[in-house]
């Protein structure tokens, strides 16, 4: 478990930092008549995981972009050369119709950081907007950041953005239903495939792009189970895929899916977490596939902290670690 701050917490991200570091943030509330709510920040070292610190919280973000917030959720960082990002959402006073996507950058590894900033994402205020998983690299040497629109039909987006996070161009992920928090991976320099969740039907969908993500297509994709929450997905050292995220069970089955390289067969490889009572709540996972071959995974581990574990291909795949 990462050292604990705040009553409740949740919705992990996972970094390398650009020493080699591991570095994860989340968010934490604690409960009351005002309740607040702060984004925390700890890396990995040789002893463990370090002392949390607070990188953002709800006040200091509203002084900063002139607004009324409520919460703050959703953090995802991101080391990008010399830069890490951080990506948060701030909620206003109409729930997912009023969020919106606050930017800043550190220059030194999470110790200091620019002012939070809108991101301008929307003609209708940047309302509306959800986020949850990373960014992926681009050629060009900037990101594509995928995230929901939610405004009025719930759909995936993708923003390209430069290396220091400006947004260069947006494109819609379409689908004959109503679909949110894409998870997306690049399958090759041109080809990308990006997972949505279907709160309808309890399942995941999948939209694909073969020209670099300026378009995508609703694409055929396993009857993979998903209850409407956040799923993980990165590449595996051999090229595989893999995929974390909760079960038909729901929030209280984490499991682990090794697909082939193309995203067409899935496999269950691993269950994470398994309970029946009613506080079972094991979700929001970030993974990281690090360079010299371990997987890192991070989840909420029943609204109370985070869990983090780390492992190697072979232990999906049956072996001892």
């Amino acid at each position: 478990m990462l050292p604990g701050m705040g009553e409740t917490a949740g919705t992990p991200s996972l970094t390398r930092l650009a020493d080699g570091r591991l570095a994860c943030a989340w968010r934490s509330s604690s409960e009351g008549k005002h309740e607040q709510t702060t984004i925390w920040f700890s890396t990995r070292e040789s002893t463990g995981w370090s002392e949390p610190r607070p990188i953002a919280n709800r006040e200091y973000t509203a002084g900063a972009i002139f607004a009324h917030i409520q919460r703050i959720d959703s953090p995802i960082i991101h080391q990008h050369g010399d830069l890490l990002h951080l990506w948060y959402a701030a909620t206003g006073v109409a729930g997912h119709a009023g969020q919106t996507i606050i930017h800043s950058l550190s220059n030194n590894g999470g110790l200091h950081w620019t002012t939070p900033a809108r991101l301008q994402t929307s003609p209708f205020g940047n309302n509306g907007m959800l986020l949850r998983a990373p960014p992926i690299p681009l050629d060009d040497g900037g990101l594509a950041l995928p995230l929901s629109q939610h405004l009025f039909s719930p759909h995936g987006e993708w923003l390209r953005l430069t290396a220091n996070g400006q947004i260069l161009e947006k494109a819609r992920m379409p689908h004959d239903v109503p679909s949110s928090h894409p998870a997306a991976l690049a399958l090759d320099t041109n080809r990308a495939i990006a997972l949505l969740q279907d709160g309808t039907a309890e399942r995941l969908r999948a939209v694909s792009s073969d020209n670099g993500g300026r378009s995508w297509q609703a694409i055929d994709f396993p009857a993979l189970p998903n209850p409407d929450s956040p799923v993980a997905l990165v590449r595996l050292p051999s090229g595989r895929l893999l995929l974390a995220g909760n079960t038909a069970a729901g929030r209280g089955n984490l499991a682990l899916w090794i697909g082939d390289a193309n995203a067409r067969e899935w496999r269950l490889a691993r269950t994470i977490e398994s309970a029946a009572d009613g506080a079972a709540d094991f979700s929001e996972p970030s993974l990281l596939a690090a360079p010299d071959g371990w997987i890192h995974l991070a989840y909420n581990w029943r609204r109370q902290g985070i869990r983090y574990m780390s492992f190697s291909e072979a232990w999906l795949d049956g072996g001892d670690q």
